[in-house]
């Protein structure tokens, strides 16, 4: 269960963090305020191979492994959780691509989405049907040597954006999980229309949509992997994703932890520095800790991702996903603490942490889901 960074892992961390602190940060708050979609800072954030940058050398992406690749997530999410969700989605989907799509999606796609030039997206959920993943109700109907796709899918990050993406139906309606399939749908066919989601709560500056999938007509050359498979594909995939989760909820919390550090450095009360109260010197210490505890169990979830020990990596992926979103929303109701007043505003970030960090216990499985999984893996 040991891991260790090495040069190249620190190289990668001074990197993002320079990108964020002067790519990122001093526009965050103009792009949640507008829910503005970062395009311009996700082509730049490709050159550097910040996008999507586990996809393979040989397609033009960086080929990190998943410790790198989590590091990069932390460092773009600690510099604005908005800007860095668009930039670290922009790849959605491309893992089932890599590991169970042909050689021409490979090859049209992935050198796209590692450049920049356009972002995918990983369309799964439906209105009625989030966690619950074998029950959704999009269905794809074979007629000769194409498939007809209908269906409604909801909350897909990079819906109205992604020029390509991974759509689950089912190809076997009765069948439930053993009945789905895994789909590349070009997001301009005929029939695919999408409605962006702007009324959230947090991460503002990443692109949300309804996806409405009517009478889309895909060639049966579009399935990924094999009919029916699709959920068993998907399950692949679920240990790194909440990893990747992990990592988000781990950046936000440094961010809200240095938002707190810097504002307690400047603020006076009472004729001295509010950093010299200990109640302040103790939350903030407590803060530091919850944070390198949460970084720890994720960095040893990535390394068991990394390792492909599927049954470990499962279980300790769903536990840093549980430990890191619960702690990120309890350091940033801390920093916004820290901050009283001032921190209830929008002059300050660390009213934006906060409701970033709130939909890392939602997404990519809730927390109880989390817990439902620990529990199979322990008893």
């Amino acid at each position: 269960m040991a891991f260790t960074l090495s040069a190249e892992h620190d190289a990668i961390r001074e990197a993002v963090r320079e990108f964020g602190e002067n790519e990122m940060a001093p526009v965050a708050e103009e792009h949640d305020r507008e829910c503005k979609y970062p395009e311009e800072i996700r082509r730049k954030a490709a050159e550097y191979d910040f996008v999507a940058p586990g996809i393979p050398i040989e397609y033009g992406g960086a080929g990190m492994d998943k410790i790198s690749s989590t590091i990069v997530t932390e460092e773009l999410w600690r510099a604005d959780p908005g800007i860095g969700s668009a930039v670290g989605s922009a790849g959605f989907g491309t893992n089932m691509i890599i590991e169970f799509g042909d050689e021409w999606m490979k090859e049209e796609w992935l050198p796209k989405i590692a450049a920049g030039e356009t972002a995918s997206c990983s369309m799964i959920s439906e209105p009625a049907h989030g966690s619950n993943v074998a029950g959704i109700e999009t269905v794809a109907e074979k007629d000769g040597d194409e498939y007809v796709l209908n269906g409604n899918k909801m909350w897909i990050t990079n819906g109205t954006v992604a020029d390509v993406g991974v759509l689950m139906a089912k190809t076997s309606p009765d069948e439930g999980h053993r009945g789905i399939t895994a789909f590349l749908v070009e997001m301009d066919r005929d029939g695919v229309s999408t409605e962006k989601i702007s009324n959230k709560l947090g991460i503002r500056a990443s692109d949300l949509a309804e996806v409405i999938i009517d009478d889309v007509r895909v060639p049966e050359d579009n399935v990924i992997g094999e009919v029916d498979k699709g959920f068993y594909q998907l399950m692949e995939f679920f240990a790194s994703g909440r990893t990747s989760v992990a990592s988000q909820a781990v950046g936000a919390a440094q961010g809200a932890l240095d938002a707190a550090i810097e504002y307690a450095n400047e603020r006076e009360q009472f004729d001295q520095k509010i950093k010299e109260f200990q109640a302040i010197e103790h939350k903030l210490a407590e803060m530091a800790t919850k944070v390198e505890a949460a970084r720890s169990l994720t960095y040893r979830a990535a390394s068991q991702v990394e390792k492909n020990n599927q049954d470990v990596a499962a279980q300790y992926s769903s536990m840093a996903k549980l430990f890191a979103s619960e702690i990120s929303v309890e350091v940033a109701d801390d920093g916004l603490q820290v901050h009283g007043g001032s921190g209830y505003v929008t002059d300050y970030p660390a009213e934006r942490y906060y409701r970033d960090a709130r939909i890392t216990k939602i997404y990519e499985g809730t927390s109880e889901i989390q817990k439902n999984i620990i529990a199979d893996q322990i008893l």
